[in-house]
């Protein structure tokens, strides 16, 4: 859930998708990396899935890669995981990247929506309705409504209350924002100005159908809202009847109970004003409007001249701020002995989702008892965030560090391998190199030879090897054999006619001989292709081979002071950090501490009264 900046009163909420991976996965990698996203692990989705898409875009042939099919959506997931881990800047770029690209408009409109996302969360209004207005053609399903959700909560920070109006009406009707546009539209009318139809909105808001609890709350939040501008308004009345709608086991039921009470006060109405109070009074004690409760519900049966019961609720709210107060002293000790710090990064809590509420029930962190005020806070919700991944990413570190060790490990065992073999392979492979060399020589003279003959043909050329050995003894015997015998010219008319013969079948069979030595140099290419597919692929193997537990020594030495710096430099931020983080903790005890001082202070005057008024009531009943 996303929140826009809050306004004059209430909160506007804006809600996320996840993204969509339906498709099957080919690479194995990409759904490792999918498989700890959809847990919520981003930075081991990222560690992952950025390693595969660097590898991938470094490769020779990648249509070959596994990942090839998904490269797109692999590198969108890439930015919207960098998204989710609030890492905005990267995020950014990756996500620009997707809309420049040639993909489908569907890709691209969601790609806008996120970039506007990103924006939006860094108080970027204008550069998000500038991402929002790329947006057109074709829209996923799934994420029409949040654009115009998020569209109306731009214009909502931009103070454009008019323009989101008009966007929230659309969305009164949308079945996963339909409360949170109702609740919005009257916050946009309260900021516009138009005070009876935000009240009117606000009161639709509150009585919305919820299917959920996200909804629930709005709901309540709407209500909440309502019933305060009434009762800051000086309409009590009508402010009883939103603030009585507010679950009582809902997260804004406290503010509700504290409110109707002082509503019913206001009209007189002391009886009606102990019964909310009554309730606030026994719940959690560290929450201020239950503290403010301990002293309102004595003050209601002060008004009720029930002055014993007065004296004996002061009494309780004074021992409550007492030890409250101690817990604050034990709190504010704890947060400077550093145990606040160490509790926040306590593994075994953070496993469970409510890992803040159970932090605030262990009796061996009172540090952590006023957490879930402190959380109240943006600042501090920002800096503890950064705090925790910090803690996350030097633990990892140190993971990694102490891995390095096995990798060695891992290359002394490659190299013990392959090394005693490598010298008998490449003695081998020399021999089949030179016959591979002659046998490549060979072919190139074989086709040129063909392209020879496709421009000027020679028919002797195509010989047989006896046609051939027939034509060498012509030759001879034309040019000297039986020179000086009387027979010469008989001789050398037989041998003209039987070089005739020959010629001919050599003229006649040309095209036929063409076609066959073309059909046998065509066989010969194939087979030269599968030898030279053969040939490289002994090449990279070989260099595989070599490259497996060779030129490591650099790189490892590197990585290990990069990772020792890093370290070094995450420590000096976390020192940091939790320092702003303690300062900042402590100064709110302190607030809270003195705030509780204050209340202890009128408890203990109105219980010095309240006693004095039931002694005074108890002898006026004893007089005659």
């Amino acid at each position: 859930m996303l929140r826009a900046p809050i306004p004059a009163i209430g909160l506007l909420f804006l809600l996320g998708t996840a993204p969509s991976h339906a498709q099957e996965l080919n690479d194995l990698y990409y759904g490792e990396a999918l498989y700890y996203a959809y847990q919520g692990q981003y930075f081991e989705a990222l560690e992952r899935l950025d390693t595969e898409v660097r590898q991938h875009d470094q490769i020779d042939e990648p249509e070959l890669d596994a990942l090839y099919s998904h490269i797109d959506d692999a590198e969108f997931s890439l930015g919207d995981f960098e998204l989710r881990y609030r890492m905005h800047h990267r995020a950014g770029r990756a996500i620009r990247a997707v809309l420049e690209g040639a993909v489908h408009e569907t890709i691209r409109n969601d790609a806008a929506y996120r970039l506007a996302r990103i924006h939006f969360q860094k108080q970027q209004m204008d550069d998000a309705l500038l991402a929002l207005d790329r947006v057109e053609g074709e829209i996923p399903y799934a994420i029409r409504d949040d654009i115009e959700f998020l569209r109306a909560n731009v214009y909502l920070a931009q103070g454009k209350q008019l323009e989101s109006v008009e966007v929230l009406k659309k969305l009164q009707r949308s079945d996963e924002f339909g409360g949170f546009a109702a609740y919005n539209l009257g916050i946009a009318y309260l900021q516009n100005g138009q005070r009876s139809a935000a009240l009117l909105q606000l009161d639709i808001a509150g009585q919305i159908t919820a299917k959920d609890e996200s909804e629930l709350a709005i709901r309540d939040k709407a209500n909440l809202v309502l019933g305060t501008i009434l009762l800051e308004d000086g309409e009590f009345e009508n402010a009883l009847l939103p603030l009585n709608r507010v679950r009582l086991d809902g997260p804004f039921s406290n503010q509700a109970l504290l409110s109707s009470g002082w509503a019913s006060m206001s009209i007189n109405d002391y009886e009606r004003a102990v019964v909310p109070w009554s309730i606030l009074a026994e719940r959690e004690v560290t929450d201020s409007a239950t503290q403010e409760a301990l002293l309102a519900l004595p003050y209601a049966y002060g008004k009720l001249d029930i002055h014993g019961r007065a004296a004996v609720h002061y009494g309780r709210a004074l021992n409550s701020f007492g030890s409250e107060i101690k817990k604050l002293n034990s709190s504010i000790e704890g947060i400077r002995a550093g145990k606040f710090l160490e509790a926040l990064v306590r593994e075994e809590i953070r496993q469970n989702k409510d890992w803040v509420i159970r932090l605030r029930a262990l009796p061996e962190t009172p540090e952590t008892y006023y957490l879930m005020d402190l959380l109240a806070s943006h600042d501090f919700q920002t800096g503890l965030q950064n705090y925790l991944d910090l803690a996350d990413l030097r633990r990892k570190l140190v993971t990694w560090e102490g891995g390095f060790d096995a990798f060695d490990e891992m290359v002394d065992i490659r190299e013990g391998h392959y090394e005693p073999l490598l010298p008998d392979v490449d003695e081998q492979f020399r021999k089949l190199d030179s016959r591979m060399r002659l046998r490549v020589e060979q072919h190139k003279m074989l086709l040129k030879r063909r392209d020879d003959l496709l421009t000027m043909p020679r028919p002797e050329i195509l010989a047989t090897p006896e046609e051939q050995l027939l034509l060498a003894r012509i030759e001879r015997v034309e040019t000297n054999a039986f020179r000086d015998t009387g027979t010469y010219q008989e001789t050398l008319l037989r041998v003209k006619r039987l070089k005739g013969i020959l010629t001919y079948t050599l003229h006649t069979e040309y095209h036929a001989r063409f076609t066959e030595f073309d059909r046998n140099v065509r066989s010969l290419d194939e087979a030269m292709a599968m030898v030279q597919a053969e040939y490289d692929e002994y090449v990279r193997n070989r260099q595989a081979a070599t490259h497996s537990y060779v030129g490591y020594d650099k790189p490892m030495r590197r990585l290990r002071a990069d990772v020792e710096k890093a370290v070094e430099k995450i420590d000096q931020l976390m020192a940091r950090q939790g320092r702003l983080l303690e300062v900042l903790a402590i100064e709110q005890l302190v607030a809270r501490r003195d705030h509780l001082e204050n209340y202890g202070d009128k408890a203990r005057f109105a219980l010095a009264d309240s006693y004095d008024r039931a002694t005074q009531a108890q002898a006026n009943l004893e007089s005659p």
